[in-house]
């Protein structure tokens, strides 16, 4: 009865659209901190060259990281809310892709506060104004 067919155009198009899909996937593809190069570390959103090479460079000097706390200690310009954000953008850490607990950005903050002695009107104390020179 109906012939199914395919215009060239149409076939075109459907190839073209496997095409866009197939590479979109490899650019949310997740990239190891432990195994990648360079080239696949300055692919993620936030690192560029020179994070790049610090990264493998203490990678080579000390070891796989072994988590985001690791990974935010040991390599200069990287913070805890850097991390997290590399981790959103598609960076993993090791085989289970450690990721940063969210707790662990605002635990410092929470320190400081608690371990603040108390004045006697049970108010906190808060820590003297900088000198300005």
């Amino acid at each position: 009865m109906f012939k199914p067919t395919l215009t060239r155009a149409s076939r075109q198009v459907l190839l073209a659209a496997a095409v866009w899909f197939s590479l979109s996937g490899a650019a949310f593809a997740a990239v190891d901190v432990n195994t990648a190069d360079e080239a696949a570390l300055v692919s993620l959103k936030g690192i560029g060259p020179a994070t790049a090479n610090t990264i493998v460079t203490e990678r080579s000097r000390g070891g796989p990281f072994r988590d985001a706390a690791d990974l935010a200690d040991r390599v200069k310009g990287l913070g805890q809310k850097s991390v997290v954000r590399l981790q959103e953008a598609g960076m993993t850490i090791g085989a289970g892709g450690a990721a940063a607990p969210k707790a662990a950005v605002t635990a410092p903050k929470a320190a400081v506060a608690a371990a603040a002695p108390a004045r006697k009107d049970g108010k906190a104390e808060t820590p003297p104004a900088k000198a300005v020179r």
